[in-house]
């Protein structure tokens, strides 16, 4: 019997789009994680962008838990010294809601040169509505539809 790697050529990527209307911030992010990785493949091999394309919708209506709002806090650096700056989830959400489903997918991957390659797949739109309508995008599978 022989173990056969799948080539870059041999890739099958499709579109698929997830609503974001009432789910949970990080299991909405996992499973997208999980999906643009390529994980849910049996042709999956770690070191080739084997995944999906993903298109989040209603980023604007995700949902966090307990008081994650007002006490999550995201942080970036200008380089200068004193330059740290934060922004809270709920600023985040109200100003770019996209960001904040970056950033938890972001989180998710690996922290390598692949994962950062494929973060190029993932397209978050904070209204209904996206641009991705040529690549005629599927819905994802029912793991995530349900909410579970």
């Amino acid at each position: 019997m022989k173990t056969c790697s799948i080539k870059p050529a041999d890739i099958q990527k499709k579109w698929v789009t997830v609503d974001a209307t009432g789910k949970s911030l990080g299991r909405l992010a996992s499973e997208v994680a999980r999906v643009l990785r390529g994980k849910h493949k049996p042709s999956f091999v770690p070191h080739l962008d084997c995944g999906d394309n993903v298109i989040v919708t209603n980023a604007a209506k995700i949902e966090l838990s307990g008081r994650k709002l007002d006490q999550k806090f995201y942080y970036h650096h200008s380089g200068y010294i004193g330059g740290i700056k934060g922004i809270s989830a709920r600023d985040l959400l109200a100003k770019k809601p996209e960001r904040l489903v970056e950033y938890a997918v972001k989180g998710m991957m690996p922290k390598t040169k692949l994962s950062r390659k494929v973060m190029n797949n993932l397209k978050v739109y904070a209204d209904g509505e996206h641009k991705q309508e040529a690549q005629k995008p599927e819905a994802m599978s029912p793991r995530l539809a349900n909410g579970e």
